[in-house]
């Protein structure tokens, strides 16, 4: 069969680091300068173009501006994204109201748990915050690989303050479960025993193995898992404001019927009934310079939600005060995905980017 000429040109200007990084300088500019009204010009043009100069097996290494240092396998949205950041050294690998709320959370705590920690890109940064205070995080992710990414990250950043573990946050810690589809979009399904599957744990059960009596934040990007994994953590949700942890959590329409609301989702309504104000967060589901903005929190009551399906962050706190402070903005009626090629009104920050 004829090779494609196209196809071989890519990989040859992939194979060398310096063509690579030129290439990907042109395809950034050339997002700049186009002009192409309701077209995602990165999914379908440039993005591309740059994913054929990677396989998957590739490993990349990129440097935070706060010198924060990752390796990770280019087999996702997230790498590729981060491999064209603007500025070339970024604050954050992915996305970065979501990085900053979480360092900002989880300054001066003491125990994080996080559900999906993937290669570290937002494990690493809130270990980082918290690691000179004594603060550990434990980081669940049931992907070999990418736990292995995750305590490699840890490593380039003298991090010992990660606990990696390859169980599945669940609502018990008698299931077993496997992983169905491809890297960051797989999901858990409950499965036999074999050798690709992998024990559940709860939150509440892990940590009394482990002798914590107190968390200060819990974080959940597990595909559809994270009303399970929050029943399991039922003895910190029910605590009192100043005890209880903060929370942050994706919902997605594959797996959360929003039909009847936000606020009547079974997962939020979990949260209100144990005292928390729950908000969705704003952001770039990508790598994007925002640091010149405020983080945008929308009362779960007043999100817009219309359009395909799709998914995003919520934050839970029993203390919403603390988002009354400077570097904070609650908006009302706009959605929480900001998207650069739909109507700014809804998509964009308020202000314009």
């Amino acid at each position: 069969m004829a090779q494609d000429p196209a196809r071989e040109a890519l990989k040859a200007i992939g194979a060398a680091p310096e063509h690579r990084g030129a290439f990907i300088r042109q395809m950034l500019a050339f997002e700049a300068a186009i002009d192409a009204p309701g077209v995602d010009v990165r999914e379908t043009l440039t993005g591309p173009l740059v994913d054929a100069l990677h396989d998957d097996d590739q490993v990349v290494r990129k440097t935070l501006s706060t010198g924060v240092a990752f390796e990770f396998l280019y087999r996702s949205k997230i790498a590729r994204d981060f491999v064209m950041s603007q500025p070339e050294a970024p604050d954050h690998a992915w996305e970065p109201m979501t990085s900053r709320i979480l360092v900002d959370l989880a300054r001066g705590g003491k125990q994080v748990v996080i559900g999906g920690a993937y290669f570290g890109d937002h494990a690493v940064l809130i270990a980082r915050e918290i690691a000179a205070g004594g603060g550990v995080v434990h980081a669940f992710e049931p992907n070999s690989d990418q736990r292995g990414m995750l305590m490699r990250n840890a490593g380039l950043n003298g991090l010992s303050n990660i606990i990696p573990r390859s169980e599945g946050l669940w609502h018990d810690s008698t299931t077993n479960l496997k992983l169905v589809g491809y890297d960051s979009f797989a999901n858990a399904e409950v499965a036999e025993a074999g050798d690709d599957t992998f024990k559940t744990v709860t939150i509440a059960d892990y940590l009394a193995a482990s002798g914590v009596s107190n968390l200060d934040l819990i974080v959940l990007d597990i595909e559809g898992a994270e009303l399970g994994a929050l029943k399991g953590a039922a003895p910190f949700l029910a605590a009192p404001k100043g005890q209880a942890p903060s929370i942050l959590f994706e919902v997605h329409r594959h797996y959360v019927d929003w039909s009847k609301g936000l606020a009547n989702t079974e997962i939020v309504r979990l949260l209100t009934d144990n005292g928390y104000t729950v908000f969705a967060l704003r952001d770039f589901n990508s790598n994007y310079d925002l640091s010149a903005h405020p983080v945008e929190l929308i009362p779960v009551e007043s999100v817009y939600l219309e359009g395909p399906p799709h998914g995003f962050n919520m934050v839970a706190v029993k203390d919403p005060e603390r988002f009354d402070g400077p570097g904070y903005r609650i908006v009302r009626d706009v959605s929480p995905k900001y998207l650069r090629h739909k109507d700014p009104a809804l998509h964009h920050p308020i202000g314009g980017l």
